[in-house]
């Protein structure tokens, strides 16, 4: 498993839109992921929450890898919803997402977004979406 967190760290970090947000693959097991995004105030909408974007982009990244974790690296998304439950706010951001069927080409994940500061942690969106397989894989 460490191997697997390593490869999807090293995949993380070549996402050139990933690193200016500072995320981080902090678990990828096979079937889930866990991208965590430090909450700073470039990230805060005009109400001193975390922006809705930063938090849909956990979302669709968490989303992404756990399905990837099952059908290879060349995936992409192919829909997501989102709901916001509340507003986030804390120290981090972070998104855990399991797939809940994987076929050949496809894989339905369902992810939760919370934030986490002092008081632990605060579910703030849930999504679930649906990954799919490129038609080439790549070797990392």
């Amino acid at each position: 498993m460490a191997d697997m967190l390593s490869r999807g760290s090293k995949i993380l970090a070549s996402q050139p839109f990933s690193v200016p947000l500072g995320a981080e693959l902090v678990e990828f097991p096979p079937g889930a992921a866990a991208p965590k995004i430090p909450i700073r105030t470039e990230l805060m909408q005009q109400h001193g929450f975390v922006h809705g974007g930063v938090v849909a982009y956990a979302a669709d990244n968490a989303l992404t890898f756990a399905g990837g974790s099952v059908l290879g690296t060349a995936v992409v998304t192919a829909e997501y919803k989102i709901n916001f439950v509340r507003p986030a706010a804390g120290k981090f951001a972070i998104a855990r997402a399991t797939v809940i069927h994987a076929g050949k080409n496809e894989a339905v994940c369902r992810c939760e977004v919370y934030a986490s500061g002092g008081n632990g942690e605060s579910l703030c969106a849930t999504a679930q979406g649906t990954v799919a397989r490129l038609g080439r894989q790549q070797d990392d």
